[in-house]
């Protein structure tokens, strides 16, 4: 069904191809007949051709030149449209590599049929063309298609830390084909905008609060009501832990979690800023570690009993 298609949207045809390939054949015979007939006549045409075509290499090169510069100062005038509205850095990137990219292929375009060429066949060949590189770069394809989906549903933006594909970083930019993340240990991460935009993505970047949930297992024969006042007395006394008087928040929950084989395990949840989440996090496991034994709350380590018996 393919195959039909194109050839009907072609302006060459085989029969055309075979007539120019004979009419060049021609003109070279003929060429060479007038050189040997009359060298002086035949050197002159061939300067003026060449000075013609010489001419249309400059033009093409003055175009390149003026159209590189123009690309320019487009990227740089989009650049800073989107300072002053304050758009979004990953949506500027993908708008802008876009454009860019779109700029020099007319521009190509234009170069070529500058230089002679027949741009409606040249048309005709990248569309054929097209379709194969298509199927070879259905990946690509599917990036980019995935690229505008995140620039329509945005489910992150510049600067949010999300986990997606086993990776989590600092989204730094967006563009036609991949995400770009900055990990924690500074790495740069490349993730596919395809596989991004149908697979599951965690932003810790949407709400400007975080709970923290930790797990405290102590030995047992521990005084449990002791145990959650000593951890209250830790948590109450940070600062930065929020309390239900700020919105989004809840008072600070201390509870029996399970009953674990070696230990009877503590819940811990705290509500702090997004942005101080590790460092609170962090602090907590050092007091707890700290303060805890200094009350007398043992930390337990694994346990078995082995009962021997005389069978006789």
């Amino acid at each position: 069904m393919l195959l039909p298609l194109i050839t009907q949207t072609s302006p060459i045809t085989k029969e055309e191809i075979a007539s120019r390939a004979d009419s060049a054949r021609v003109a070279w015979r003929q060429f060479t007949e007038m050189l040997a007939a009359d060298p002086g006549t035949a050197l002159q045409a061939l300067g003026r051709q060449a000075v013609h075509f010489g001419l249309k290499v400059l033009a093409a090169l003055v175009i390149y030149l003026v159209g590189a510069w123009l690309i320019k100062r487009v990227k740089n005038a989009l650049q800073r449209m989107f300072e002053r509205k304050r758009t979004d850095r990953a949506m500027a990137s993908f708008i802008s590599s876009f454009v860019s990219i779109a700029l020099t292929v007319l521009l190509i375009v234009v170069i070529v049929g500058t230089l002679g060429v027949n741009t409606t066949s040249l048309a005709a060949l990248l569309a054929a063309g097209g379709m194969a590189i298509g199927m070879a770069l259905s990946g690509t394809l599917q990036n980019f298609a995935g690229g505008l989906m995140i620039m329509a549903f945005k489910p992150f933006k510049a600067g949010d830390y999300i986990e997606a594909l086993g990776y989590a970083g600092t989204v730094t930019e967006v563009t036609i084909v991949g995400t770009h993340l900055t990990t924690i240990d500074n790495r740069k991460v490349i993730l596919p905008n395809g596989a991004l935009s149908s697979g599951n993505v965690v932003n810790y970047s949407s709400f400007p609060l975080r709970r923290i949930d930790l797990v405290v297992g102590v030995e047992y024969g521990t005084d449990a009501a002791a145990c959650k006042e000593k951890l209250l007395s830790i948590v109450r006394e940070d600062p930065r832990l929020l309390d239900a008087a700020t919105p989004g928040a809840a008072d600070p929950l201390i509870a029996v979690k399970a009953l674990s084989a070696s230990s009877v395990d503590f819940l811990i949840r705290v509500w702090v800023r997004g942005s101080e989440y590790w460092t609170v996090y962090y602090s907590l496991n050092e007091r707890i570690y700290t303060e805890l034994p200094q009350a007398g709350i043992r930390f337990p380590f694994p346990q078995l009993d082995v009962h021997l018996r005389n069978r006789d």
